[in-house]
């Protein structure tokens, strides 16, 4: 059978797994009657929630007597670890462009990548049915995106399609019929090489494979997929796996040799070069290790994965509430879990850092919220330090901090207050270009460590129509203090139930965080002082009674309504002496000294 490999790459929320929701339907892999969830591909409820791609998923379909892996690749630049393994096991990428948004940092980021490995690009231009769509203006942003990614002449010669991934059709030029995703199928088949490997298939060749995605599953044990690059696999034959060093690491029997056909992996006797599978039945291997034949002696070559720039220290909770709604506290459990991660995800590096404690350190904000995000749901529970950005040693012995690109699109109103913000926090200008319909889109170069929790202000300033893109630019000469946080918090002074009556009269202090009910305890922050100091107060002071009758009817007790911060507000929230207590049911922010003579001592010894 005819084989084509081919990754979708795109920029977030560019319509990547609603094109494959449509290509697996029209193929015939999805039967008419079968019930199939829209963004079919975003398996893990996170990804379902933010309406993201978080993890590299593959499917199959076939068209015409020709059988095509397709891979569905994260757009969002903190998943970039994800897609610069992924291109590695493919022979063809479908760039996809909204025809409203056009070219995007993530556009350039994928892009990028694929060129660099000698991939020529299918362009589809999506959502050409938006009312805002500019098609033809997306086409010359695209060529001039090639030009200035430095494209040979085969590349800069790429093939283009308009089309609507939801409504599933594609056409070559904007007045044809819209009929089906026909002309995109034509297109992979004629446009992407069969896979190089297939020349070495057959059991003639030695087998060697990449590991290039690693997943856990209940039944079969570690899971690890990638392309065979020589020879052909067969269930129950013993290989060995030599790391990237060549040194070998482990020898095992495969048990089970998983094949993709539609959404389903299917078992399968026997794989040849060029196909796209998964092996299960090892226990050491990992992402970029080699699985080969016990003849071979040397390793695949893999990539290098850029370093991480953000992070965090996670460790055990030992605040007063601490194992009341998550069964998986100890510091061991969380040891496992997080090495666990960082066994599967390239991008991200764990390090034990003493007392229970462990630096994780990866790609964004956001790469880190969700591995936070996801072991809460999984019941744990863990304190999580301010994020830090990594720095590095220049050659001269310099301090170098990783500076990002930042494309920030906005109505016109709007322009003044972000440039303000940007430029305070220590970021310098780029460009600026109106869009239409009155947006203007604005470039920024700024330190990561200025970035962290802008987001939300960002959203208050541009009152939610904004739209900001960040991407790891370089690294580039320390750029000096930013000023942080301008307020202080309310700190709790007592452990036990916040009362109703309390909090009406905190409220002229500041900004709450809680609710009556909600469980405090003495240290933790309840909410944002109006001024620029910390204030402990009381949150438990219930009304005194007395038999004496009030002249006038006692009020009844209104608050304002809170909206309860998010998981990456409260971490891009608190300062350097505080952390985020993350349970399964509750975010709460706290100081990392409880007692307030703890402070004291704390902040006299950081003074001296």
């Amino acid at each position: 059978m005819n084989l084509r490999n081919i990754a979708i790459i795109a920029h977030v929320d560019h319509g990547k797994t609603t094109l494959v929701d449509q290509l697996l339907k029209q193929s015939g892999s999805v039967r008419e009657n079968q019930h199939m969830q829209e963004r079919a591909m975003d398996s893990n409820d996170l990804e379902r929630e933010r309406g993201i791609t978080i993890l590299a998923k593959c499917t199959s379909v076939e068209w015409q007597g020709t059988r095509i892996n397709i891979v569905d690749t994260p757009g969002h630049a903190d998943f970039g670890g994800e897609v610069e393994r992924i291109l590695s096991m493919v022979d063809g990428v479908v760039l996809l462009v909204d025809a409203a948004e056009s070219v995007m940092p993530q556009t350039k980021f994928v892009l990028s990548k694929a060129l660099k490995l000698g991939l020529k690009p299918i362009v589809v231009i999506n959502k050409i049915d938006r009312h805002d769509a500019q098609p033809k203006e997306t086409l010359e942003s695209i060529f001039d995106l090639f030009l200035a990614l430095d494209a040979n002449d085969d590349q800069l010669n790429f093939h283009y399609l308009y089309a609507s991934g939801r409504n599933g059709w594609a056409v070559k030029e904007l007045e044809d019929e819209h009929k089906n995703l026909d002309p995109l199928f034509e297109l992979v088949v004629a446009d992407v090489p069969a896979p190089k490997p297939m020349a070495f298939a057959g059991d003639e060749f030695a087998f060697t494979m990449l590991v290039t995605t690693l997943e856990a599953d209940p039944y079969l044990g570690r899971i690890l997929t990638g392309r065979i690059e020589t020879g052909a696999m067969t269930v129950n034959r013993v290989i060995k796996v030599l790391n990237n060093d060549g040194k070998e690491i482990e020898r095992a029997r495969v048990t089970k040799l998983l094949a993709f056909r539609g959404l389903a992996r299917v078992p399968v006797a026997r794989a040849e070069a060029g196909d796209i599978i998964a092996i299960a039945g090892l226990q050491i291997a990992t992402v970029a290790d080699t699985l080969c034949d016990m003849s071979v002696s040397e390793a695949i070559h893999a990539n290098p994965i850029d370093p991480p720039t953000l992070a965090m220290t996670v460790s055990v909770n030992d605040s007063p509430l601490a194992g009341r709604e998550g069964d998986k506290v100890q510091s061991r459990v969380i040891r496992e879990r997080l090495f666990r991660e960082a066994e599967g995800n390239v991008a991200i590096k764990v390090s034990e850092t003493g007392d229970g404690a462990f630096e994780v350190a990866g790609r964004g904000e956001l790469q880190l919220g969700v591995l936070i995000e996801t072991m809460r749901r999984e019941g744990f529970e863990v304190s999580i330090s301010r994020p830090r950005v990594l720095f590095q040693q220049g050659p001269k012995g310099e301090r170098l901090e990783p500076m990002e690109e930042v494309t920030i699109d906005v109505d016109d109103p709007y322009t003044g207050i972000v440039i303000e913000k940007i430029s305070i926090r220590k970021g310098e200008m780029t460009d600026m270009r109106p869009t239409g319909a009155g947006k203007t889109r604005i470039t920024f170069l700024a330190p990561s460590r200025g970035l962290i929790g802008y987001h939300g202000e960002f959203l208050t300033d541009t009152r939610g129509t904004g739209v900001i893109n960040r991407m790891f630019h370089s690294y580039a000469p320390h750029k000096g203090a930013i000023p942080s946080r301008t307020n202080g918090v309310l700190i709790s002074t007592g452990d036990g139930e916040a009362v109703a009556y309390a909090l009406w009269y905190l409220e002229e202090r500041g900004k709450l965080f809680v609710m009556p009910g909600t469980k405090v305890y003495q240290g933790m922050v309840i909410g944002q002082n109006a001024k620029d100091n910390d204030l402990e107060v009381n949150p438990l002071k219930a009304k005194q009674l007395t038999n004496i009758r009030a002249s006038s009817k006692d009020e009844a007790v209104r608050l304002t309504p809170i909206v309860p911060m998010t998981l990456e507000q409260a971490i891009a929230y608190i300062e350097d002496d505080e952390l985020v207590e993350v349970t399964p049911q509750s975010i709460r922010i706290r100081k990392r000294e409880l007692s307030p003579h703890d402070r004291k001592r704390t902040s006299r010894a950081a003074v001296e």
